[in-house]
């Protein structure tokens, strides 16, 4: 045999060999590659740090990180009542790794508050997990003169009537404010302030005399005998104040406003992803500690939704407040 052929020989069985290795390396390393998560996730809030909604996020971001083997980065991207932030993850690559801590502010109140809406709280997001629910609590200064619904309703009956603060116009605090209006009758003028913070802070003060806010943010004030709470808005009591009654109990009426937290990545996200996201939302939500962190703030675990279906019912219910409000954003 010649050289020629000797080297086509060995050069053939070479080919061979390393076709044979790549097609067994091959598996292996599509799966490294196509794993996921490989990198860490980012959890956008869509509020400044401090809030509810961030304290929420927190909990499930480090939850989680756990199950899925990577850090879940939370980041704060506040503005326009959380629309900003929404509307970046709205456009953000549908890949898995940029989700948000959606509110009822974010995907129900937002779409009838603001006419120039940058997203579709349905159309540009699919649905991670339905974190919990909370009451708002009816809170007046510790000094108040006022300790009941009974004395709002007989304050707002005479000149000037009283007064109701809110993180701004079209919020959850601003809607129960106007429900509770219609429910008591009188004059009752609404203070819109630019975050909550402010608003808690002149009714702790007295320069406003009520406001609805979340129970994460009222209950320190309240233990430290700077508020007093008259009631909460949910249908149930909160397990953060299990001795308040609701309004609903105090008036005989249907009174039934609670905020919500709802995780969302963009639309169009791998089927794949989203059942990786999904399976470590619903073990941090069966977790016993996460569980208490939430109780702890007044978020309760809620019954079992259709969340496309829960989605579409809360867009109807806070469109018609917000009408009946006369709120709206440019």
């Amino acid at each position: 045999m010649d050289t020629s052929t000797l080297r086509a020989g060995l050069t053939g069985r070479l080919l061979v060999a390393a076709a044979l290795v790549a097609g067994l390396l091959a598996p292996g390393q599509a799966a490294a590659q196509g794993a996921y998560p490989d990198k860490p996730v980012k959890m956008i809030v869509p509020f400044g740090p401090g809030t509810s909604t961030d304290t929420v996020a927190r909990i499930m971001a480090e939850a989680m990180g756990k199950s899925l083997g990577q850090t879940v980065i939370v980041e704060n991207k506040a503005g326009a009542g959380g629309s900003i932030g929404t509307e970046m993850v709205a456009r953000a690559p549908a890949d898995g790794y940029t989700i948000v801590m959606g509110t009822v502010g974010t995907h129900a109140i937002n779409k009838a508050l603001y006419s120039k809406l940058g997203y579709d709280p349905i159309a540009d997001f699919a649905p991670i997990a339905f974190v919990g629910e909370t009451p708002t609590l009816l809170v007046v200064a510790a000094n108040s003169p006022y300790r009941s619904l009974d004395d709002l309703r007989a304050a707002s009956a005479k000149p000037p009537g009283v007064s109701f603060a809110s993180a701004g116009n079209g919020t959850s605090g601003h809607l129960a404010g106007e429900l509770l209006k219609s429910k008591l009758g009188g004059e009752m003028m609404h203070v819109p302030y630019k975050e909550g913070a402010m608003a808690l802070s002149d009714v702790m003060s007295g320069q406003v005399q009520f406001m609805f806010y979340h129970p994460t943010a009222v209950l320190p004030h309240i233990k430290a005998g700077k508020l007093r709470a008259l009631g909460s808005s949910g249908a149930q009591r909160s397990s953060a104040t299990p001795d308040l009654p609701t309004i609903a109990e105090q008036l005989g009426s249907d009174f039934d406003l609670v905020a919500w937290f709802m995780m969302y990545a963009p639309k169009d996200t791998p089927a794949p992803a989203l059942a990786v996201l999904r399976d470590a939302a619903d073990k941090a939500l069966a977790s016993a500690e996460v569980r208490a962190k939430l109780d702890g703030l007044g978020v309760e675990a809620g019954a079992a939704k259709s969340l496309d279906q829960f989605a579409a019912a809360e867009l109807r219910k806070w469109a018609d407040l917000v009408a009946a409000s006369g709120a709206q954003v440019n």
